[in-house]
């Protein structure tokens, strides 16, 4: 099992997740893609900030990729997330798990970012037009 996990201030690139996550031997990949909303709570939002504990945020990534590929037969699995200031649309996270067979590649990739977002060290700072507030990345 093959794993790419990345924490940087760099823009992520979709398409080259995708493609290090193909393989001959893998029947499905999934792919989950978070983007930043225009909207939380019904509150216009203006950008978010991503800060993390780099060192530690890895360590946990590394957990959770572990934990999934036991608990599920996957090929390749992918963990990119960004830092820093990020305007609407822009892409703060990529998971991508491919698999021989779908069931494999969706149980992987749901219990990855699902996972990730409840213990890894990554802070999310909404910016609105009236303020600001720091929030679990996590909806």
């Amino acid at each position: 099992m093959h794993t790419d996990i990345k924490i940087s201030a760099e823009p992520l690139n979709i398409q080259s997740c995708i493609s290090w996550v193909t393989s001959p031997q893998s029947g499905g990949i999934n792919i989950f893609i978070g983007t930043v909303r225009d909207i939380t709570k019904g509150k216009p939002v203006v950008r978010l900030e991503f800060e993390a504990y780099e060192k530690m945020a890895l360590t946990e990534l590394e957990k959770i990729a572990k934990q999934a590929t036991d608990q599920w037969p996957v090929n390749k699995l992918l963990i990119h997330h960004r830092t820093g200031v990020l305007a609407i649309g822009d892409v703060p996270v990529i998971i991508a798990v491919s698999a021989a067979h779908r069931d494999a590649a969706f149980g992987a990739c749901r219990y990855v970012i699902d996972t990730l977002k409840q213990t890894v060290p990554i802070w999310k700072k909404e910016i609105f037009e009236d303020g600001e507030v720091w929030v679990a990345a996590h909806p």
